[in-house]
């Protein structure tokens, strides 16, 4: 069902990879490699998934999880990247890209907050049979 909470908290999170994704060019780039595009479409692709397959909670709590992880490794990277540039962390001058994977990982731990409470409601409607 597409219209439920939980797939909007997982939007609006796939809404901040995108975010990150426009924001985000040339940004901690390592070698040849842009490590926060590849890493914003690899999120993106993995909450649409999340949000098409509101069939099976199971699988959408596995790819919020793991679309979780996949944020607080960017915050880090982010982070390290922030560090390195001249002049230090002053987010005002240096912009606003790590603040999209700390809002996508609040956004994904609420939908799955409410993935797991149908869950438990299937489940004790399942027991009432």
């Amino acid at each position: 069902m597409l219209q439920r909470i939980q797939t909007i908290w997982t939007f609006l999170a796939v809404l901040a990879a995108v975010f990150l994704f426009i924001t985000g060019q040339d940004v901690a780039v390592f070698g040849n490699i842009p490590v926060v595009d590849g890493a914003s479409i690899a999120l993106v692709l993995i909450g649409l998934l999340s949000v098409f397959s509101f069939k099976n909670r199971k699988r959408q709590i596995l790819l919020n999880t793991i679309s979780i992880i996949i944020n607080a490794l960017l915050i880090g990277v982010l982070a390290y990247w922030l560090l390195n540039l001249p002049g230090g962390i002053q987010f005002p001058e240096k912009g606003i890209e790590p603040t999209f994977p700390l809002i996508a990982i609040i956004c994904l731990f609420i939908s799955n907050i409410y993935i797991r409470k149908d869950e438990r409601l299937v489940k004790s409607v399942d027991r009432l049979r």
